[in-house]
Protein backbone atom coordinates (compact mmCIF):
# COMPACT_ATOMS: atom_id res chain seq x y z
CA UNK A 1 0.00 0.00 0.00
CA UNK A 2 2.90 2.26 0.72
CA UNK A 3 4.59 1.23 -2.51
CA UNK A 4 1.43 2.15 -4.19
CA UNK A 5 1.09 5.87 -2.62
CA UNK A 6 -1.31 5.21 0.23
CA UNK A 7 -1.33 6.58 4.29
CA UNK A 8 -0.08 3.96 6.52
CA UNK A 9 -0.50 4.42 10.44
CA UNK A 10 1.67 2.57 12.32
CA UNK A 11 3.73 2.27 15.39
CA UNK A 12 7.08 3.43 16.95
CA UNK A 13 8.59 3.53 20.23
CA UNK A 14 7.66 7.62 20.54
CA UNK A 15 3.97 7.71 19.46
CA UNK A 16 2.29 6.85 16.45
CA UNK A 17 3.14 8.32 12.37
CA UNK A 18 1.55 8.61 9.42
CA UNK A 19 3.39 7.57 7.00
CA UNK A 20 4.22 7.48 3.21
CA UNK A 21 6.70 6.92 0.82
CA UNK A 22 9.03 10.17 0.95
CA UNK A 23 9.50 10.53 -2.57
CA UNK A 24 6.12 10.53 -3.47
CA UNK A 25 4.31 13.87 -3.96
CA UNK A 26 1.39 12.78 -4.61
CA UNK A 27 1.49 11.07 -0.99
CA UNK A 28 2.96 13.18 0.95
CA UNK A 29 -0.05 16.11 0.06
CA UNK A 30 -2.45 13.85 1.49
CA UNK A 31 -0.48 13.83 4.85
CA UNK A 32 -0.48 17.32 5.02
CA UNK A 33 -4.57 17.24 3.73
CA UNK A 34 -5.34 14.29 5.92
CA UNK A 35 -3.45 16.10 9.07
CA UNK A 36 -5.02 19.66 7.81
CA UNK A 37 -1.15 20.15 8.36
CA UNK A 38 0.74 24.00 7.16
CA UNK A 39 2.92 23.34 4.28
CA UNK A 40 5.93 25.44 5.77
CA UNK A 41 5.55 22.71 8.64
CA UNK A 42 8.57 19.85 7.40
CA UNK A 43 8.21 16.11 7.90
CA UNK A 44 10.71 13.75 9.73
CA UNK A 45 11.84 10.87 7.33
CA UNK A 46 12.04 7.49 8.46
CA UNK A 47 14.48 4.87 7.43
CA UNK A 48 15.32 1.30 8.60
CA UNK A 49 19.38 1.36 7.97
CA UNK A 50 22.12 4.27 7.50
CA UNK A 51 22.89 3.08 4.09
CA UNK A 52 19.56 4.65 3.47
CA UNK A 53 20.46 7.99 4.00
CA UNK A 54 22.40 8.19 0.60
CA UNK A 55 19.20 8.94 -0.79
CA UNK A 56 18.53 11.60 1.53
CA UNK A 57 21.73 13.61 3.33
CA UNK A 58 24.01 15.55 0.73
CA UNK A 59 27.33 14.48 2.08
CA UNK A 60 29.43 16.65 -0.01
CA UNK A 61 28.07 19.63 2.60
CA UNK A 62 29.14 18.37 5.56
CA UNK A 63 31.78 20.12 6.89
CA UNK A 64 34.65 17.55 9.01
CA UNK A 65 33.00 18.46 12.56
CA UNK A 66 29.25 17.79 11.30
CA UNK A 67 30.73 14.33 9.80
CA UNK A 68 31.78 13.15 12.98
CA UNK A 69 28.86 14.29 15.16
CA UNK A 70 26.73 12.37 12.82
CA UNK A 71 29.10 9.51 13.37
CA UNK A 72 29.09 9.71 16.59
CA UNK A 73 25.27 10.51 17.15
CA UNK A 74 23.97 8.02 14.34
CA UNK A 75 26.44 4.89 15.85
CA UNK A 76 25.33 5.44 19.78
CA UNK A 77 21.49 6.72 19.19
CA UNK A 78 20.07 4.56 16.64
CA UNK A 79 17.90 3.29 16.58
CA UNK A 80 15.99 5.25 18.87
CA UNK A 81 14.07 8.83 19.97
CA UNK A 82 15.87 11.17 17.96
CA UNK A 83 15.66 13.04 14.87
CA UNK A 84 18.87 14.97 12.92
CA UNK A 85 18.67 17.93 10.82
CA UNK A 86 21.04 17.18 7.57
CA UNK A 87 21.68 18.84 4.46
CA UNK A 88 19.48 17.21 1.50
CA UNK A 89 20.08 16.28 -2.06
CA UNK A 90 17.87 18.23 -4.68
CA UNK A 91 16.27 14.54 -5.23
CA UNK A 92 14.36 14.73 -1.78
CA UNK A 93 11.35 16.12 -2.29
CA UNK A 94 10.67 20.32 -1.51
CA UNK A 95 7.14 18.82 -0.08
CA UNK A 96 8.68 16.87 2.28
CA UNK A 97 11.14 19.38 3.48
CA UNK A 98 8.69 22.37 3.08
CA UNK A 99 11.21 23.63 0.58
CA UNK A 100 14.26 24.22 3.48
CA UNK A 101 17.66 23.24 2.57
CA UNK A 102 18.15 20.49 5.07
CA UNK A 103 16.11 16.76 5.88
CA UNK A 104 15.10 15.76 9.34
CA UNK A 105 15.92 11.84 9.59
CA UNK A 106 15.37 9.08 12.08
CA UNK A 107 15.95 5.40 12.73
CA UNK A 108 13.22 4.12 14.96
CA UNK A 109 13.63 1.86 17.33
CA UNK A 110 10.63 -0.05 17.14
CA UNK A 111 10.37 -3.67 14.91
CA UNK A 112 7.05 -2.96 13.19
CA UNK A 113 8.04 0.35 12.17
CA UNK A 114 11.59 -0.58 11.02
CA UNK A 115 9.51 -3.47 8.93
CA UNK A 116 7.04 -1.02 7.70
CA UNK A 117 10.26 0.60 6.55
CA UNK A 118 12.37 -1.76 4.65
CA UNK A 119 10.21 -3.51 3.03
CA UNK A 120 7.91 -0.92 1.14
CA UNK A 121 10.71 2.04 0.02
CA UNK A 122 13.00 2.16 2.44
CA UNK A 123 11.92 5.90 3.85
CA UNK A 124 8.98 7.06 5.07
CA UNK A 125 7.82 10.82 5.82
CA UNK A 126 5.89 10.30 8.85
CA UNK A 127 4.44 12.94 11.56
CA UNK A 128 2.37 12.56 14.27
CA UNK A 129 -0.75 10.30 12.72
CA UNK A 130 -3.26 13.14 14.38
CA UNK A 131 -5.09 16.21 13.09
CA UNK A 132 -2.34 18.85 13.20
CA UNK A 133 -1.89 20.50 16.49
CA UNK A 134 -3.81 18.17 19.17
CA UNK A 135 -2.64 15.48 20.72
CA UNK A 136 -0.25 12.83 19.12
CA UNK A 137 -1.69 9.43 19.42
CA UNK A 138 0.40 6.90 21.51
CA UNK A 139 -2.07 4.09 20.80
CA UNK A 140 -3.75 2.75 17.57
CA UNK A 141 -7.34 3.45 18.63
CA UNK A 142 -5.92 7.42 19.50
CA UNK A 143 -5.32 7.27 15.79
CA UNK A 144 -8.93 5.43 14.51
CA UNK A 145 -10.46 8.31 16.97
CA UNK A 146 -9.07 11.19 15.87
CA UNK A 147 -8.39 10.31 11.63
CA UNK A 148 -11.31 7.23 11.25
CA UNK A 149 -10.88 6.34 7.62
CA UNK A 150 -9.01 9.45 6.64
CA UNK A 151 -6.12 6.69 6.88
CA UNK A 152 -6.22 3.71 4.26
CA UNK A 153 -3.92 1.17 7.57
CA UNK A 154 -3.53 1.16 10.46
CA UNK A 155 -1.18 -0.69 12.15
CA UNK A 156 -1.86 -1.88 15.41
CA UNK A 157 1.57 -2.37 17.18
CA UNK A 158 0.69 -1.65 20.95
CA UNK A 159 0.67 1.17 23.27
CA UNK A 160 3.88 3.57 22.38
CA UNK A 161 6.94 2.58 24.88
CA UNK A 162 8.31 5.85 25.17
CA UNK A 163 5.16 7.87 24.59
CA UNK A 164 6.93 11.42 23.96
CA UNK A 165 8.67 12.53 20.04
CA UNK A 166 11.74 12.15 19.28
CA UNK A 167 14.44 15.05 20.15
CA UNK A 168 15.34 17.10 16.91
CA UNK A 169 19.05 17.72 16.95
CA UNK A 170 20.12 20.39 14.50
CA UNK A 171 23.75 19.36 13.44
CA UNK A 172 23.82 21.14 9.55
CA UNK A 173 25.13 23.89 11.41
CA UNK A 174 28.68 24.78 12.64
CA UNK A 175 26.80 25.22 16.60
CA UNK A 176 24.74 21.93 16.65
CA UNK A 177 21.09 22.41 18.88
CA UNK A 178 18.17 21.33 20.00
CA UNK A 179 15.15 22.41 17.73
CA UNK A 180 13.16 19.75 20.29
CA UNK A 181 13.39 18.77 23.31
CA UNK A 182 12.05 14.69 22.95
CA UNK A 183 12.29 11.19 23.85
CA UNK A 184 16.70 11.65 23.84
CA UNK A 185 17.59 14.21 26.75
CA UNK A 186 19.88 16.69 26.03
CA UNK A 187 22.93 15.35 28.78
CA UNK A 188 23.03 12.02 26.44
CA UNK A 189 23.42 13.88 23.74
CA UNK A 190 26.13 16.33 25.09
CA UNK A 191 27.88 13.62 26.71
CA UNK A 192 28.97 12.18 23.11
CA UNK A 193 28.73 15.93 21.05
CA UNK A 194 29.81 18.00 24.07
CA UNK A 195 27.72 21.35 24.96
CA UNK A 196 25.24 22.10 22.61
CA UNK A 197 24.96 26.13 21.84
CA UNK A 198 22.20 27.81 23.80
CA UNK A 199 21.50 30.00 20.84
CA UNK A 200 17.74 31.02 20.89
CA UNK A 201 15.80 30.10 18.15
CA UNK A 202 15.61 32.80 14.81
CA UNK A 203 11.62 32.43 14.45
CA UNK A 204 12.17 30.23 11.84
CA UNK A 205 10.36 26.81 11.26
CA UNK A 206 13.32 24.19 10.65
CA UNK A 207 11.93 21.10 11.91
CA UNK A 208 8.20 19.58 13.37
CA UNK A 209 7.10 20.82 16.92
CA UNK A 210 8.30 23.95 16.80
CA UNK A 211 4.92 25.98 16.66
CA UNK A 212 4.35 27.66 19.89
CA UNK A 213 0.84 26.13 20.23
CA UNK A 214 1.29 22.68 19.54
CA UNK A 215 0.63 19.14 21.16
CA UNK A 216 -3.43 20.31 22.85
CA UNK A 217 -6.38 18.39 23.97
CA UNK A 218 -9.83 20.16 23.07
CA UNK A 219 -9.94 21.25 26.82
CA UNK A 220 -8.66 25.09 28.30
CA UNK A 221 -4.98 23.53 29.56
CA UNK A 222 -3.30 25.60 32.60
CA UNK A 223 0.01 25.17 33.48
CA UNK A 224 1.21 25.36 36.84
CA UNK A 225 4.51 24.95 38.85
CA UNK A 226 4.62 22.38 41.57
CA UNK A 227 3.89 24.80 44.72
CA UNK A 228 1.48 26.45 42.66
CA UNK A 229 -0.47 23.27 41.85
CA UNK A 230 -0.70 22.07 45.36
CA UNK A 231 -2.26 25.56 46.34
CA UNK A 232 -5.10 25.60 43.92
CA UNK A 233 -8.61 25.02 44.91
CA UNK A 234 -10.85 22.27 44.10
CA UNK A 235 -13.16 22.88 40.82
CA UNK A 236 -15.67 20.25 40.16
CA UNK A 237 -15.55 21.48 36.36
CA UNK A 238 -11.77 20.98 35.84
CA UNK A 239 -9.69 17.79 35.78
CA UNK A 240 -6.19 17.66 37.23
CA UNK A 241 -2.98 16.44 36.26
CA UNK A 242 0.12 15.97 38.80
CA UNK A 243 3.81 14.91 37.94
CA UNK A 244 4.01 12.59 41.37
CA UNK A 245 1.97 11.25 44.08
CA UNK A 246 3.26 13.83 46.58
CA UNK A 247 1.80 16.73 44.92
CA UNK A 248 -1.67 14.87 44.63
CA UNK A 249 -1.49 14.64 48.11
CA UNK A 250 -0.90 17.97 49.25
CA UNK A 251 -3.46 19.38 46.98
CA UNK A 252 -6.08 16.79 48.55
CA UNK A 253 -4.96 17.72 51.96
CA UNK A 254 -5.33 21.62 51.28
CA UNK A 255 -8.93 20.72 49.76
CA UNK A 256 -10.44 18.30 51.77
CA UNK A 257 -9.91 15.52 49.26
CA UNK A 258 -9.90 11.98 49.42
CA UNK A 259 -6.10 10.83 49.89
CA UNK A 260 -5.95 8.29 46.87
CA UNK A 261 -7.12 9.85 43.27
CA UNK A 262 -9.39 6.89 42.22
CA UNK A 263 -11.50 8.24 45.03
CA UNK A 264 -12.01 11.45 43.38
CA UNK A 265 -14.51 11.21 40.57
CA UNK A 266 -12.04 10.40 37.85
CA UNK A 267 -10.50 13.92 37.93
CA UNK A 268 -7.44 13.41 39.31
CA UNK A 269 -4.40 11.53 37.67
CA UNK A 270 -0.33 11.13 38.17
CA UNK A 271 1.93 10.87 35.24
CA UNK A 272 4.37 8.81 37.79
CA UNK A 273 3.48 7.60 41.26
CA UNK A 274 7.00 7.34 42.13
CA UNK A 275 7.91 10.70 40.33
CA UNK A 276 10.05 8.52 37.46
CA UNK A 277 10.08 11.19 34.43
CA UNK A 278 10.44 8.26 32.23
CA UNK A 279 6.93 6.63 33.41
CA UNK A 280 5.71 10.19 33.35
CA UNK A 281 6.96 10.65 29.46
CA UNK A 282 5.29 7.23 28.46
CA UNK A 283 1.91 8.42 30.39
CA UNK A 284 1.58 11.68 29.16
CA UNK A 285 -0.25 11.89 25.86
CA UNK A 286 -2.37 8.58 26.81
CA UNK A 287 -3.50 10.18 30.21
CA UNK A 288 -4.17 13.49 28.09
CA UNK A 289 -6.49 11.82 26.04
CA UNK A 290 -8.57 10.04 28.66
CA UNK A 291 -8.86 13.49 30.40
CA UNK A 292 -9.97 15.20 26.97
CA UNK A 293 -12.66 12.55 27.01
CA UNK A 294 -14.04 13.47 30.51
CA UNK A 295 -17.16 15.82 30.81
CA UNK A 296 -15.00 19.11 31.84
CA UNK A 297 -13.96 22.11 30.45
CA UNK A 298 -10.48 22.56 31.84
CA UNK A 299 -7.30 20.93 32.70
CA UNK A 300 -4.75 21.85 35.54
CA UNK A 301 -1.25 20.63 34.72
CA UNK A 302 1.81 20.77 37.31
CA UNK A 303 5.19 20.97 35.48
CA UNK A 304 7.85 18.41 36.03
CA UNK A 305 11.20 18.69 37.31
CA UNK A 306 13.69 20.49 34.16
CA UNK A 307 15.89 17.94 33.79
CA UNK A 308 15.93 14.49 31.71
CA UNK A 309 13.10 13.81 30.20
CA UNK A 310 11.14 16.69 32.09
CA UNK A 311 12.23 18.92 29.30
CA UNK A 312 10.32 17.13 26.67
CA UNK A 313 7.64 16.77 28.85
CA UNK A 314 7.50 20.45 29.86
CA UNK A 315 7.83 21.30 26.09
CA UNK A 316 4.94 19.49 24.92
CA UNK A 317 2.59 21.12 27.93
CA UNK A 318 3.81 24.65 27.56
CA UNK A 319 2.45 24.02 23.79
CA UNK A 320 -0.70 22.38 24.80
CA UNK A 321 -1.55 25.57 27.04
CA UNK A 322 -0.07 27.99 24.48
CA UNK A 323 -2.86 29.07 23.08
CA UNK A 324 -4.97 30.12 26.18
CA UNK A 325 -2.00 32.80 27.85
CA UNK A 326 -5.06 35.43 27.60
CA UNK A 327 -7.68 33.75 28.32
CA UNK A 328 -8.80 34.57 32.01
CA UNK A 329 -8.48 31.50 34.60
CA UNK A 330 -11.72 31.67 36.04
CA UNK A 331 -11.03 28.10 38.80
Amino acid sequence: MVRAGQLAAFPTETVYGLGCDAFNTYALARVFEVKKRPRFDPLIVHIASLDAMERLVDFSRLSAGMEYRLSVLSHALWPGPLTLILPKLRTVPDLATAGLETVAVRFPAHDGALKLIAESTGAIAAPSANPFGYLSPTRAEHVREQLGDAVDVILDGGPADIGIESTVLDISSVAPRILRPGGTPRNVIESLTGPLTAEAPDGKISSPGQLKSHYAPSKELYLHTAAEMCRLEFCPDAAYLFFNQASFKTFAENNGLPSEPSDGGGRFFILSPSGSLTEAASSLFDTLHTIDALPVSLIHAEHPPKEGLGDAINDRLSRAAARLENIRMDC
